[in-house]
């Protein structure tokens, strides 16, 4: 295999795809959007390819073509973590946390696919796995779907044996026990009942209603009530806050010192990375180790077809979220993705790398970036 362990060939595709809320468009406490655009990275090494991808602006696919490809071209297949810290530390001065971070992650994550498939492995055995599945729960439940929508999108996860699920919250507090009420007559009293704020609340705002959700509702996990940036906020609602509910953040975490910093401020009950900001696969094992050390627990952000592989690595391993979107965009892209079974996803043995294939010609029709492969 010696000529074919040197990264041969780099190429970075974006695909946007439109959304199938309400008129186009999905919200949540803070934020709405009529799209996600997934930034895809093929590497290669003579006839075998490594795939990975972030979910960000069409922006990440430049950032990677300007400041990381020539970095990776010639590098050694089989070393992800050296070429990480080459790929970070040539970022410096254009900017590690944000674009910067997606775009290391993206390309981190096909290196870790390229080296699976050259040793012939699902990539699961590549990587220091302690599991071999990743428990999920439902995600989506957006402000603007109508109650109707929001109570069969929930329900029917449960109806799969998913056993947590999760809405958006806080857009329009005033709105929310209507909806909490739809939900939980909907799934029974049995399920787990998470809320997701998107720091849409301020502290003493986030702590009246983390005490009405886990009283009248039974919600267990209320995900940034305030800011992620907010520590003191994050830590108040936390500390004063229902004992039966738990308080989360780090999906917006692009390097390690952002996940030392909630952790430092004991601002979390549980901490959550996403794969696709962290610096990808090689950035997840950093944190993983960070939470093991502070004996807290980790939950994945999104990105259900990568982080079901990857964080088997992780020791102290919570759920996964199994994102409405996401999904769908994967399912739409990529062949190969997982379906729950028994409420987790397992990673499929069977197939190297991640398992996954692009459906180039489904594909081709959400194109913004980058040209179709000959």
């Amino acid at each position: 295999m010696g000529v074919e362990r040197t990264i041969d060939a780099v190429n970075v595709h974006a695909f946007e795809v439109p959304t199938d809320g309400p008129d186009g468009v999905e919200q949540d406490g803070t934020l709405g959007w009529d799209s996600t655009t997934m930034v895809l990275v093929e590497v290669r090494s003579g006839s075998t390819t490594g795939i990975g991808y972030t979910y960000g602006d069409v922006s990440v696919a430049s950032f990677i073509e300007s400041k990381l490809a020539s970095t990776a071209l010639g590098s050694c297949a089989l070393s992800p973590p050296a070429l990480w810290h080459r790929m970070f530390a040539g970022i410096r001065n254009a900017g590690r946390p944000g674009v910067g971070a997606m775009a290391v992650s993206a390309v981190d994550v096909a290196l870790w696919d390229l080296k699976a498939r050259l040793l012939e492995q699902p990539l699961t055995a590549v990587l220091p796995a302690f599991h071999d599945e990743v428990p999920v729960y439902g995600s989506g439940g957006f402000t603007n779907y109508p109650p109707e929508r929001l109570a069969d999108q929930l329900s029917g996860w449960v109806e799969q044996g998913i056993g947590r699920v999760k809405l958006k919250t806080s857009r329009r507090p005033d709105e929310d026990p209507a909806r909490l009420s739809a939900v939980r007559r909907a799934i029974g009293d049995g399920p787990e009942l998470f809320t997701d704020a998107n720091g849409a609340l301020t502290a003493k705002q986030a702590l009246y209603w983390s005490r009405r959700f886990a009283e009248e509702w039974g919600v267990t996990w209320f995900e940034e009530p305030v800011s992620s940036a907010d520590f003191e906020g994050l830590r108040l609602v936390r500390e004063q806050g229902p004992g039966g509910l738990e308080v989360t953040a780090g999906e917006y975490a692009f390097v390690l010192r952002d996940f030392v910093n909630l952790i430092e401020a004991r601002a979390v009950d549980c901490l959550q990375a996403d794969v696709t900001r962290c610096g990808g696969i090689t950035g997840l094992l950093h944190v993983s180790g960070l939470s093991a050390a502070h004996l807290i627990d980790l939950s994945a952000h999104c990105a259900p077809a990568v982080s079901a592989h990857a964080f088997c690595a992780v020791d102290r391993l919570r759920h996964l979220e199994y994102f409405h979107d996401h999904v769908r965009v994967e399912r739409m892209v990529l062949d190969g993705t997982l379906s729950p079974v028994g409420g987790a996803l397992r990673p499929d043995t069977g197939r190297p790398g991640l398992g996954l294939e692009v459906k180039w010609t489904d594909a081709e029709r959400y194109r913004v970036h980058g040209r179709r492969p000959a």
